[in-house]
């Protein structure tokens, strides 16, 4: 059987999968490309397709002959026109378990570094300027709140840690029981707003669905302590950023702290970079230099083990029961 890479995104080569390819027994080639049309004429004959950033619509889903999964390498899954997959019967599949660690710990260390105004300071004192006067006001961590949209492992993550500073933490996810909330010291939320009025901060750790898309408005913002930081660790379009930018500018909230924004990579000059209460960083929440390697292993690992076996272990199109 064949197992065809479409792209390899930011990663080094291919020759990893192509490794484990080999030693289980499989054909492999890797396309090294996003092009629709190339993707068509060198998938064609794929029984599992493994995609990084390439956009797999239903074009290319139409033309896959004998295609059984298809695997994202990494979380989200947006990328994948899983309905069309789904009505061609091929399973969709992903990498919930990793980089759980590495993306609380940026989150956390996003969030420290705004509240904390450390960027800000550091840039004073570069300035020759030494005080702390204009970064005022500055929370103590102990009296403050931290909610989190969406409650599943990563979120959990965010929650040991900032317990870990004394923050308390609230969250809202309506698909997750009541007993994973009290596990984890998280104090549930029952709507959106109730979580905005209750929370200093706010970090995102939702999937990007039809759903969650522009999740965060400016109604939304407009809801949020006018003290309130957002950080966002998922995908950029939970958020809407020109609404963000008008609501920072206004000064509805005190600031934002993002790996991750509606275009990657963005049309520079990007409106939100030039203000001071905003940090962005170059979607790399989810790297180490143990992360990567084993993302790309636990992808490949998936399409064997579906080829294989006859279903993923993360089957993100499984049929209802």
């Amino acid at each position: 059987m064949k197992i065809v890479m479409t792209d390899i995104g930011g990663f080094p080569g291919f020759d990893l999968e192509a490794k484990i390819a080999k030693e289980k027994g499989f054909e492999f080639a890797c396309l090294n490309t996003g092009n629709e049309e190339a993707i068509i004429r060198g998938a064609g004959d794929a029984d599992g397709l493994v995609v990084v950033y390439a956009q797999i619509t239903e074009r290319i889903i139409s033309s896959l002959e004998r295609c059984k999964v298809i695997v994202r390498t990494g979380i989200g899954y947006n990328n994948i026109d899983v309905e069309a997959a789904s009505r061609r019967g091929i399973m969709v599949a992903n990498v919930p378990d990793y980089c759980a660690g590495e993306v609380a710990d940026h989150a956390m260390a996003l969030l420290l570094s705004l509240v904390r105004k450390v960027t800000f300071l550091s840039s004073q004192v570069k300035k020759e300027k030494w005080s702390f006067i204009d970064a005022k006001p500055i929370p103590r961590l102990s009296e403050t709140t931290l909610g989190l949209y969406g409650c599943g492992n990563i979120a959990q993550g965010v929650a040991r840690r900032a317990q870990a500073f004394d923050i308390a933490v609230c969250g809202f996810d309506p698909y997750l029981p009541d007993a994973v909330f009290a596990r984890a010291g998280i104090r549930k939320m029952n709507s959106p707003d109730e979580l905005y009025a209750a929370s200093d901060f706010i970090s995102l750790h939702a999937p990007l669905t039809p759903e969650t898309h522009h999740v965060i408005d400016e109604n939304a913002l407009r809801k949020m302590k006018r003290t309130a930081i957002i950080v966002n660790t998922a995908r950029g379009p939970l958020i809407d950023h020109d609404g963000l930018h008008r609501a920072l500018k206004e000064g509805v909230i005190a600031g934002a702290a993002l790996d991750v924004t509606e275009r990657e990579p963005p049309v520079f000059p990007l409106p939100l970079n030039e203000l001071d209460n905003v940090l962005i960083t170059p979607h790399a929440a989810y790297y180490s230099e143990s992360s990567e390697p084993e993302l790309r292993a636990k992808a490949m690992q998936e399409a064997i083990r579906t080829l294989t076996e006859g279903k993923p272990k993360f089957w993100v199109n499984a049929p209802r029961g």
